[in-house]
C-alpha cells in the first residue's frame, strides 16, 4: 500500500454536505502505513460535524475494497471550522461565524433556541459564545443561572475591556450582568445601539468557532447597528406554527433578503411544534397549528432546520438556570441536536458556496 493508493481510494469518499470528495476538498492529512495499518485524519469544517460516522465508514470501506481488504484502518478526525472570514478582520477578528437568531415577534422561544443552540453546538467540541442582544428583555442570565453575577474587566494594550462569564462551557454576555434586573432598560434606540457596538467591540469574546446571537424581536435599529459593525454569517428564524407567529416570520425574512442587507438565511426552525406530555410521549398534540414553519420554509424556499417540541421541562429548564441540552429530559435534546446538525451543515454549505456578508452601509 502506498500514500497515493489511500488518496486514490478516499478520492471515491464525498462530503455529504458539499458535494465533493475528501481529496478534493483537502481534508485528508497525516497518512501513515505500517504493514497492514493504516490511519490518515479526516479534517472537518466544524467539530460539531454531524456526518462523522458517516465518513469514517465510508472512508474505512473505500480503503478495504479498493486498496487492501486486509488493511486495518484508523480514522481520526482534526476540524478547521469553515469561515468566510479574513484574518485582517479587526472586530471579533478570532470568531470564525456570527450566527444571528431572530424573530419577527416576541414570545416564540428565540431565547431558549438561542441558548440550546448555542450548548449543542459546544456539546460537539466547539468552542462558542452567547451574546444577548436583547436589551430590553434579556434572558441569558435566568437561562444560564447566573442572576446577579457581574463580568470582569481587564486592561488590554491600555483599553479596558469585559471579560464575559462562562457557564456550561459558553462564554455570556447580556445587558441583564451590568444592570440590576428590578430595574427596567429604558433607552432610546441610539443607548441601545451603542450597547450593542460595546458588546462586540468591548468584550473579549477571543477566538470562536461560533458566537450566538439571541437578537431582539422584531425588526430594527439594533438589527441594522449590528449589521453594520460586523459581518453576520447569517441568521436563523425563529417561529411558532400559528399564523400570528408566520406573519411576522415573513417580516424578518424580508428584512434580510432586501438588496442592502443580503444577509445569508441559514434556515427557519418551528419552535413549540407540538406538545408531548411526559406521561405520553408518543403522543403529539398541536396546540398552535400544523407545520406552519415548515410551510413557511417551503414558501420562500428556505432550509428547515426542525421542530421544537413543546415540553414542560425546557420551561423548567429555562427558569431554573440550567437549560434542556445540560438538563435530563431526552426529547428535547434529540430536538435541539437535530436542529443544530442541520444548523451546521446549512452554514457549512453557506461558506463553501457564497461570499463573505459585507457590512451594510445605510444610506442617511
Amino acid at each position: 500500500m502506498t500514500i497515493d493508493d489511500i488518496l486514490k481510494a478516499l478520492s471515491n469518499v464525498q462530503e455529504p454536505d458539499l458535494g465533493k470528495d475528501l481529496v478534493t476538498l483537502n481534508m485528508i492529512k497525516d497518512i501513515a502505513i505500517d504493514g497492514n495499518n493504516v490511519s490518515f485524519t479526516i479534517v472537518l469544517t466544524t467539530p460539531a460535524c454531524p456526518m462523522k460516522d458517516m465518513m469514517q465508514r465510508a472512508s474505512e470501506n473505500a480503503v478495504k475494497l479498493l486498496v487492501n481488504k486486509e488493511a486495518i484502518v484508523k480514522v481520526n478526525f482534526t476540524s478547521n471550522t469553515s469561515t468566510t472570514r479574513k484574518d485582517d478582520q479587526k472586530v471579533l477578528g478570532g470568531v470564525k461565524n456570527i450566527i444571528a437568531v431572530v424573530s419577527g415577534k416576541g414570545g416564540v422561544g428565540k431565547s431558549t433556541v438561542s441558548a440550546n443552540l448555542a450548548l449543542a453546538l459546544a456539546e460537539g467540541g466547539a468552542s462558542v459564545g452567547l451574546m444577548d442582544a436583547d436589551i430590553y428583555g434579556p434572558s441569558v442570565p435566568m437561562m444560564f443561572g447566573v442572576r446577579g453575577a457581574r463580568p470582569m474587566m481587564k486592561e488590554v494594550d491600555g483599553k479596558g475591556v469585559i471579560v464575559p462569564l462562562e457557564k456550561f462551557g459558553i462564554k455570556l454576555m447580556s445587558i441583564g450582568l451590568l444592570v440590576d434586573e428590578k430595574d427596567a432598560v429604558v433607552w432610546r434606540g441610539p443607548m441601545a445601539s451603542s450597547a450593542i457596538r460595546q458588546f462586540v467591540t468591548d468584550v473579549e469574546w477571543g477566538e470562536l468557532d461560533y458566537l450566538v446571537i439571541d437578537m431582539p424581536p422584531g425588526t430594527g435599529d439594533i438589527h441594522l447597528t449590528l449589521m453594520q459593525i460586523v459581518p453576520v454569517t447569517g441568521v436563523v428564524i425563529v417561529t411558532t406554527p400559528q399564523n400570528v407567529a408566520l406573519a411576522d416570520a415573513k417580516k424578518a425574512i424580508a428584512m434580510f433578503g432586501q438588496a442592502q442587507i443580503s444577509v445569508p438565511i441559514i434556515g427557519l426552525v418551528e419552535n413549540m411544534a407540538y406538545f408531548t406530555p411526559a406521561e405520553l410521549p408518543n403522543n403529539k398534540y398541536y396546540l398552535f397549528g400544523k407545520e406552519g414553519g415548515k410551510r413557511l420554509a417551503e414558501e420562500y424556499e428556505l432550509p428547515f432546520l426542525g421542530q421544537i417540541p413543546l415540553v414542560q421541562t425546557i420551561r423548567e429548564g429555562g427558569d431554573e438556570g440550567v437549560p434542556a441540552m445540560v438538563g435530563e429530559e431526552p426529547l428535547s435534546q434529540t430536538a435541539f441536536r437535530d436542529f443544530t446538525a442541520m444548523a451546521v451543515r446549512n452554514i457549512a454549505l453557506r461558506n463553501a458556496n457564497m461570499p463573505q456578508t459585507k457590512i451594510i452601509e445605510m444610506v442617511k
